[in-house]
């Protein structure tokens, strides 16, 4: 092989490796964006760190004193105590807190908080209310509790023995108790319907039983049964031995056992409520679970009565809004849709209304977008968008409701911490902030002649006791012409939410759960009289207490509401002539079938305690600390590969091992990230490190690393060995080259996104490759049988060489994944790159992806373009493009070079190869196992899909594409179309790794008579 021979190989080898690994991080994916920057402050007090940027001092000094309130009540229970102040990262709204770099991935609308492990932050927002501020606080609380009493005993290794429901479930039910009416409707649900589930249908069917409410119940039982003094002692065993050895010592009862009695318990304290309620839901059933899904919620009746709007998982990956007719359900259609929006990044679709225009032809609702919340108005009908509407100053809104002369929308708005009602008129853009106090104001809704607001609030039970943990909401009135607040006092205690008027100005309709149920009730303003017209053993509810679950026309007497039963939420119609009143008393109040069995409990019951007399506040707001925010790194994960020794085949004694670790600020606004590996001698010590900045809108980030390559060549030959004084000996010559190849590498990069689906993202890096050989040579007599000597020595190596490439990319990424590939929604990206040093050319890429939903099924196509231009791109510095992959068409794998450049009847590798190359695929996707209402097999662990593809793809360039190889016989032929089509089995191993394996007939290699079979491991394009 000649010299010039030999460093073209090398270099080849080094670039396949670069140009597989470029600069950029990730090829497609969704962002996490920084709107705009946040900087926090830190408030000192004895047993947390709370980071925050309010500008109302009284929030905050409110919630660090709820923190310690928190701290103090699960301390009792646990009887554990922080060794350092916790970190508690707060957000203003629930769209900054989206923003946030304390935790990796995009945070869905539904997330309340989060907790984690490394650094044991709680993260999370302000929320409309402050119930739900101050449940979610505690909530997470109990987390942080969780894990330092698993790490400070245990390791991390221990978090994978407890089940989700026994996690979240023990967060619940020490942050509300055992009285809990929302939950309870859960259990009289599966009591109903005979489906009480065991603790193994909770571990195998989260889906079936949702882990907050049943790990809720699960606690409240054993709590009630054996005493709270069992919560630490099971958790941590659970944590230990898993929780069916756990059930087994701390409670001495087995799970099977255990399952048995709960269901007793609960069907004994609920099945007599049976005999004097309804499972039956009057009115009209306007979607079936089979055909919208089991999450149809947030039903808006038009002011005329004819169609209503609601939120369902109908097109099974996201929530989207759609509008029926209300008498039968038919004619429907979508308003929104996440497939082709690139300027919201979600919709508000679980805690917040829909308006009606007053001519019932356009709806209002609320978007997330550009980091705030923003106002949509669109056709009813055709679902476009007529209006986008930030409102100023109120970056966070909810549940808007539009004026009767359709000149304003009123919403609930959160600013600093605080809820208020806003008004906005459309015209002038003007807001006005009706209300301004402490009290959170909920669920605004119109009176339709205009002049009032009815809404929910705590006013009464703040002004009862302004630090609590058990809140409960009143109906108000705002009145425009008074501009006062009027609260109506009816059902103290309990919650009273989500009212609506009548079309007669003097009917207020609303649900409550005054009798431990959730029914619809109504108010006559003038008459004071109070009606029950629901009588349901579950309920009427939204996926939260604070979801809006009825909707009142203004011109005919009819309502929609959202029905609960048989692990379904469901939407009917019904005028309010359908319903059965009956008189309530304004005091009658008894909360006893929201208790949580068993009803006769154990023990001290201190979290009910604690929840209902809070404890007396151990500190004063003085003694907290308020200092500036300094980021500093600390560790957040360490690992290693382990460490070994390796000896033999000739090379000396080797080590490996390796240490990796990242660390962060407290915020995640700056990351390090460094890794060392030993894999051989010193020279084979690998070293990487990386600085990530995500403090604001533009993403950057910079790495330096050094990478050895290690290949080598065996040879065996006679030879003559020289000896001093002696004749030449004839040896055999068993020799091993063993060649280093040394990258070192600096890498800058960045990443601008305009949105969670749209960035613009570029890196430029310079790199430097070296070489080491070394010749390790053993001699043996001619037989090979005798050993007789060795030697070691170092080998002329070319010299080394640099060159520098540089990238920018425009991508896109809304699609939504199945089990194994996207189904639906679109991704692309082009790129221009250039190379510079050694290598001069440059490159353009374009990669559009489309995925047309057509349940069951998805076409899935791809068309992918790459060419490379300039003086090297055809130069044979670069190895050249092939379209043979089986990533790209499948069916070509088998194919060899062609001789000299000579023509076959076959395809060669030779007709696949080029500067440029276009690929066209095509995928009709079935997903064949997995969940429910997505797979035709119902599967929870074994994931797959069904594929019939066409692959189509050609390369081109001139005849001599790898010159620099001509030498060796290693020229193109003409450029040749090739296509395939065939069937294949992508397999989703727990998310680690997917399969395919696929069956190809490549038709321009032989056709049927030549199929191919062949393995894929990457997820579907």
């Amino acid at each position: 092989m000649s010299k010039e021979i030999y460093r073209f190989l090398l270099f080849w080898f080094v670039v396949a490796v670069v140009d597989i690994n470029p600069v950029h991080s990730q090829y497609f994916g969704r962002n996490k964006v920084n709107y705009r920057r946040i900087d926090f402050k830190v408030l000192e007090t004895p047993n947390f760190e709370i980071y925050y940027y309010l500008q109302n001092g009284t929030v905050r000094d409110r919630i660090a004193l709820q923190c310690e309130q928190w701290y103090q009540m699960h301390q009792t229970v646990l009887k554990d105590t922080f060794k350092r102040p916790n970190p508690v990262i707060f957000y203003n709204n629930h769209a900054d807190f989206q923003q946030t770099r304390a935790i990796e991935g995009n945070i869905e609308v539904g997330t309340g908080g989060v907790t984690e492990a490394l650094k044991r932050r709680v993260i999370m927002p302000f929320m409309e209310s402050n119930a739900q501020t101050d449940h979610v606080l505690g909530h997470e609380l109990v987390h942080a509790f969780q894990y330092h009493l698993i790490l400070d005993s245990l390791t991390m290794d221990a978090i994978a023995n407890l089940p989700l429901w026994m996690v979240e479930g023990m967060a619940e039910y020490m942050s509300i108790g055992y009285q809990d009416a929302h939950t309870a409707i859960w259990l009289r649900s599966a009591v109903a319907g005979n489906r009480m589930p065991t603790l193994k249908d909770l571990t195998n069917h989260p889906d079936l039983y949702f882990p907050y409410r049943w790990g809720e119940a699960f606690w409240a039982f054993v709590a009630g049964t054996w005493g709270e003094q069992m919560i630490k002692r099971l958790f941590m065993r659970t944590a230990r031995d898993g929780y069916e050895n756990a059930i087994k010592e701390i409670l001495g009862i087995d799970a099977q056992k255990f399952s048995e009695k709960w269901q007793e318990a609960l069907r004994r304290a609920y099945t007599p409520y049976q005999r004097t309620t309804s499972t039956y839901a009057l009115g009209k059933k306007l979607v079936v679970k089979h055909d919208a899904g089991e999450l149809n919620i947030v039903p808006s009746i038009s002011p005329d009565g004819s169609r209503v709007a609601f939120w369902t998982e109908r097109n099974l990956f996201r929530l989207d809004l759609y509008v029926a007719d209300a008498e039968t359900g038919d004619n429907l259609e979508r308003v929104t849709s996440h497939s082709f929006t690139s300027h919201v990044d979600e919709y508000s679709s679980f805690e917040s209304s829909v308006a009606w225009s007053p001519d019932s032809r356009q709806l209002a609702f609320v978007a997330f977008a550009k980091g705030s919340n923003r106002l949509i108005i669109a056709r009813a009908d055709k679902g476009r968008i007529m209006r986008q509407i930030d409102i100023p100053g109120v970056p966070a809104i909810s549940n808007p409701t539009w004026s009767p002369d359709g000149k304003s929308i009123v919403v609930t708005g959160l600013v600093d911490g605080q809820s208020d009602l806003y008004l906005y008129q459309l015209e002038s853009g003007k807001v006005i902030q009706l209300t301004n106090d402490r009290y959170s104001d909920l669920q605004p809704s119109y009176a339709p002649n205009g002049k009032w607001i009815v809404f929910a609030t705590d006013r009464l039970s703040v002004d009862y006791k302004p630090q609590q943990h058990s809140y409960n909401h009143n109906i108000a009135l705002y009145n425009f012409e008074s501009k006062s607040v009027t609260n109506l006092d009816f059902f103290p205690g309990a919650n009273n939410l989500n009212p609506v008027f009548g079309p007669d100005n003097q009917e207020i309709y609303f649900l409550s759960d005054r009798d431990g149920f959730r029914n619809l009730y109504s108010y006559n303003i003038y008459g004071k009289r109070l009606y029950r017209l629901t009588n349901y053993f579950t309920g009427i509810t939204g996926v939260t207490m604070f979801a809006p679950a009825i909707s009142a026309s203004r011109q005919q007497n009819k309502v929609a509401y959202t029905y609960y039963n048989n692990n379904a939420f469901l939407i009917y119609t019904a005028p309010i002539k359908s319903f059965n009143p009956v008189a309530v008393d304004t005091n009658a109040v008894n909360m006893q079938a929201a208790i949580l069995p068993p009803f006769a409990r154990t023990g001290l019951n201190l979290v009910q305690r604690n929840l209902t007399e809070s404890p007396v506040d151990r500190y004063s707001i003085e003694s907290f600390n308020q200092v500036s925010y300094k980021p500093r790194f600390q560790l957040d994960y360490i690992g290693n590969t382990g460490v070994g020794v390796t000896t033999g085949l000739g090379f000396g004694i080797g080590l490996v091992g390796g240490i990796n670790g990242m660390f962060s600020d407290i915020l995640g606004n700056n990351q390090l990230f460094g890794a060392i590996s030993l894999n051989g001698e010193l020279y084979d010590i690998a070293g990487q490190f990386a600085y990530l900045n995500q403090k604001n809108r533009i993403n950057w980030g910079v790495s330096v690393s050094h990478t050895p390559y290690l290949s080598g060549a065996q040879y065996l030959f006679l030879d003559t060995l020289e000896s001093r004084g002696d004749d030449p000996q004839q040896v055999l010559n068993s020799s091993m080259d063993l060649l280093r190849t040394f990258e070192d590498q600096i890498s800058v990069f960045a990443s601008r996104p305009f949105s969670q689906s749209r960035r613009v993202e570029a890196g430029l890096s310079y790199a430097r490759y070296y070489y080491r050989m070394d010749r390790y040579t053993d001699y043996y007599d001619p037989t090979g049988q005798i050993y007789i000597d060795s030697k070691r020595e170092r080998q002329t190596t070319p010299k080394g060489y640099g060159f520098s490439q540089g990238y920018i990319a425009w991508v896109s990424d809304n699609s939504s994944f199945g089990v194994a590939s996207p189904l639906s929604g679109h991704r692309f990206r082009f790129e221009a790159g250039k190379y510079l040093g050694v290598v001069n050319l440059q490159n353009l890429l374009a990669d559009y992806r489309k995925y047309f939903r057509f349940a069951p099924v998805t076409l899935a196509t791809r068309n992918l373009y790459v060419a490379r231009f300039g003086r090297d791109a055809e130069s044979g510095l670069l190895p050249p493009l092939y379209v043979g992959y089986s990533s790209l068409v499948r069916g070509y794998e088998a194919l060899q070079f062609a001789d000299n450049g000579d023509i076959h009847d076959d395809v060669t590798i030779n007709d696949l190869i080029g500067s440029s190359m276009y690929v066209a695929n095509a995928e009709l996707r079935y997903p064949l196992t997995g969940p429910e209402r997505l797979s035709s097999i119902k599967s929870r662990f074994f994931l797959s899909e069904l594929n019939m593809f066409t692959d189509a793809g050609i390369a081109w360039g001139k005849s001599n594409i790898v010159g620099g190889f001509k030498n060796i016989g290693f020229s193109r032929n003409n450029a040749q179309l090739i296509m395939s089509s065939g069937i294949s089995l992508r397999i989703n191993l727990f998310g680690y790794i997917v399969l395919e394996p696929f069956y190809a007939i490549p038709w321009q290699n032989g056709g049927f008579s030549n199929g191919d079979i062949g393995l894929n491991f990457i997820p579907g394009w």
